[in-house]
């Protein structure tokens, strides 16, 4: 009875039993195999892309299954709280194609039955748990002060062992509770502790779904579960949380692996059944010839800002994590190059032991196909938002000039291998700049071809204009060049030229490429005939004579 009153004391306001938010918490009903996955952030600041990728491991496994994908925020640091960081989320997860089927869905406002879905609001349900552990004689309260909490890790660091309240030094497990009540009457500040049935000697078993077989030693601290403010630790809320909501799988970051053996305790002292845990690894970088964990404070492409002012379209940087979530996604989209990624199974026993290493030029890569692989319209949709925020003077041009524009980003689409010219919006600039006259005419330096002089060059371009015909065929104007090219001396016989090139002046791709230097002020451009045909022909000779005067 004793305990009883001592939890009495403690949580005089429960009146509820485990039992009855047991009821209130009914089982999922669940298709054979679905599984119930969630996101569950402290918003103590902006998502970054880590958490982006720990999103869609979780959000893929329960959208593929049939299941549930829900938003939990974890606000039990309350000092901590970023304002803002709860819709950051939201927003961040849904610019990356993911939405939440039950959570959050504002600072304070949710959607499901298994709510509330924000920690903050949940304290009278892990009281009631804290409560019954009490007169179940399995936590209690303990009353060490912060001077006797230093003394203690003091001396066992000195001793070289665990620092931690267990054993000898858990010095108030076994307090009496007449005397705990006697304590909590005269004032004294307490927290509430864990009473581990762990035993040093024993293993913690288990199979986790991504590293494999694992095995710890069993915990034997008295953890706290309910703080001095009265909120519970992360430990204990999230074991309650994780059993009542229905999860049936825990993806989370590695660095939780070694929490494993308190979670899986906790799970069996409050009776529930144990989930599937998955422990992710964490997103690295290469730092010289060794690899660390993508810094918040060093690596910009930590920030999911940073994908946004760059210009990554979103598809791209989903496509690039699926990449390193699943080596065998590169395989699958060459085998599905136009499928949606949605449609490409994750598997997380696939997923990498050690480490996912973030790769910017491999993103760059994946990005370009992934924007080759969109229709003109869209591209123009996409960069002239981005632009519209990030270059206003290219948004005015290009919007300016929207047909153009359109016909330019269609360039070479719908071709069997359409082109890969840019992988996010800031390259775009740089690679379309020469079609408007606004820009090209402000470029002081032309690129020549390989080896040919700027007086060589014009005495193409004088010539070649009296013979242009702007209105041909793509095969016609083509046949004409090279004629023209041939009337100046050059030739279309590789192998005659590699002969004795003191035969000729050049190669007809020479004349082509004089040709480009003058409309373009570039060397590497896409298809010169379709560059002229775009600009139009008042511009084209309006260039030439411009180079001529150059």
């Amino acid at each position: 009875m004793s305990l009883q009153q001592l939890a009495e004391l403690i949580f005089p306001d429960v009146t509820k039993t485990p039992e009855d938010y047991l009821k209130a918490y009914p089982k999922r009903i669940l298709k054979e195999g679905a599984k119930v996955t969630r996101y569950a952030p402290s918003p103590t600041g902006f998502q970054h892309i880590g958490g982006v990728f720990a999103a869609l491991v979780s959000e893929r496994i329960a959208v593929q299954s049939g299941g549930v994908f829900y938003l939990r925020v974890e606000d039990t640091d309350q000092k901590r709280e970023v304002e803002g960081a709860i819709e950051d989320t939201i927003a961040t997860m849904h610019n990356f194609g993911m939405d939440f089927d039950e959570g959050m869905t504002g600072e304070t406002t949710s959607k499901g039955n298994y709510g509330p879905y924000r920690q903050s609001e949940r304290a009278e349900i892990y009281k009631t748990f804290a409560k019954d552990l009490i007169i179940k004689g399995l936590a209690y309260p303990c009353f060490m002060t912060s001077e006797e909490l230093e003394a203690m890790r003091d001396k066992q660091v000195a001793a070289k062992l665990t620092p931690g309240c267990y054993g000898e030094y858990a010095i108030y497990r076994d307090l009496s509770p007449e005397a705990a009540m006697e304590k909590i009457k005269a004032g004294e500040q307490y927290i509430i502790r864990l009473k581990s049935p762990g035993n040093a000697e024993n293993r913690v078993n288990f199979v986790d779904l991504i590293k494999g077989e694992t095995s710890f030693p069993e915990n034997i601290q008295d953890i706290v579960i309910i703080k001095a403010d009265g909120l519970p630790t992360y430990h204990f809320a999230h074991a309650i949380d994780d059993h009542l909501m229905g999860t049936t799988s825990v993806i989370r970051g590695e660095e939780w692996l070694s929490s494993l053996p308190i979670h899986v305790q906790l799970f069996d002292v409050l009776g529930f059944e144990r989930p599937e845990y998955a422990h992710i690894p964490n997103v690295m970088k290469l730092d010289g010839d060794s690899k660390r964990k993508l810094s918040k404070r060093k690596d910009p492409e930590s920030a999911v800002s940073y994908y946004k002012e760059e210009g990554y379209p979103k598809a791209s940087v989903v496509e690039y994590l699926l990449n390193i979530i699943n080596s065998a996604f590169e395989e699958w989209r060459m085998e599905n190059p136009t499928a949606d990624y949605h449609d490409y199974p994750v598997a997380l026993d696939k997923m990498s032991k050690s480490g996912a290493l973030f790769d910017l030029v491999k993103l760059n890569d994946v990005s370009k196909d992934v924007i080759s692989k969109m229709p003109a319209e869209e591209v123009y949709s996409l960069y002239t938002e981005w632009a519209k925020e990030y270059d206003k003077a290219m948004y005015d041009l290009v919007t300016k000039h929207e047909a153009m524009s359109k016909e330019i980003f269609n360039i070479d689409k719908e071709g069997p291998k359409p082109r890969k010219d840019f992988g996010k919006w800031s390259e775009v600039k740089e690679k379309i700049c020469y079609f408007y006259d606004e820009l090209f005419n402000a470029e002081t330096e032309v690129e020549l071809p390989k080896n040919m002089t700027l007086e060589t060059a014009k005495e193409i371009i004088s010539s070649y204009k009296e013979v242009y015909n702007f209105n041909t065929d793509q095969e016609t104007w083509f046949n004409e060049l090279k004629e023209h090219a041939i009337s100046l001396g050059y030739t279309a016989d590789r192998k005659a030229f590699k002969k004795d090139p003191t035969a000729f002046k050049g190669m007809v791709s020479d004349v082509a490429g004089a040709v480009r230097s003058a409309i373009s002020h570039r060397t590497n451009t896409p298809d010169l005939y379709t560059i002229m045909q775009i600009i139009g022909e008042e511009a084209v000779r309006a260039r030439f004579e411009a180079f001529l005067n150059n």
